[in-house]
């Protein structure tokens, strides 16, 4: 009888560990090994989604962007406080949408946040993109209503929906000019024309 996915050991689920990803751009990776060293440095058994939408919005121009500024003020405060305020509280649970398999405690990875970069690489590869940059990691971490980034985000008076929202009408702008610039380039291919020289 086969075990149930959950019980499945993660090697044998998928060979990419997120903290040697080969689907993350080099600005994507380098946010995930700050996001490792943050739960370390917390004391934190696993690294979560509110480590890596805290190391997110500190080192991503392109995700601060698609929020207020005073929105990105309060909600690193927020998250400067997890480890004297309301995160203490996480420090005794895990971090399981239910959406993924629970992963086994070496991983080091909370199923959601492991989950979420999974789900990343998906976004990237739907935009016909091969690596997957820090929005597409916000855009899976804000698509599960049960993420501690999303609480934190509602602490902060920050409507996920609505940051969801923006990040599927940038992917529809980024999808429109991907299609056009490939049209134009695929005329080009077929007219012999490569524009004025």
């Amino acid at each position: 009888m086969s075990l149930p996915q959950s019980q499945h050991p993660a090697a044998e689920r998928g060979a990419h560990h997120p903290d040697h990803d080969p689907r993350l751009d080099a600005e994507l990776a380098a946010v995930v090994t700050g996001a490792r060293r943050r739960a370390q440095r917390d004391g934190d058994r696993q690294v979560d989604t509110a480590h890596l939408l805290h190391t997110l919005l500190e080192s991503d121009p392109e995700v601060r962007a698609v929020f207020d500024g005073p929105h990105v003020a309060r909600l690193l405060g927020y998250l400067v406080q997890r480890a004297i305020g309301y995160g203490l509280r996480w420090q005794a649970s895990v971090e399981d949408s239910g959406a993924v398999p629970l992963l086994t405690e070496s991983d080091g990875w909370s199923p959601a946040a492991a989950g979420a970069l999974d789900a990343a690489h998906g976004r990237a590869i739907r935009l016909g993109r091969p690596l997957a940059r820090g929005v597409d990691l916000l855009a899976a971490v804000v698509a599960d209503p049960t993420s501690r980034a999303v609480e934190v985000l509602g602490r902060a008076g920050v409507d996920a929906g609505a940051v969801a929202v923006r990040l599927e009408e940038a992917a529809v702008r980024e999808r429109a000019a991907r299609w056009a610039e490939e049209g134009d380039a695929g005329h080009r291919a077929a007219t012999g024309f490569d524009g004025p020289g």
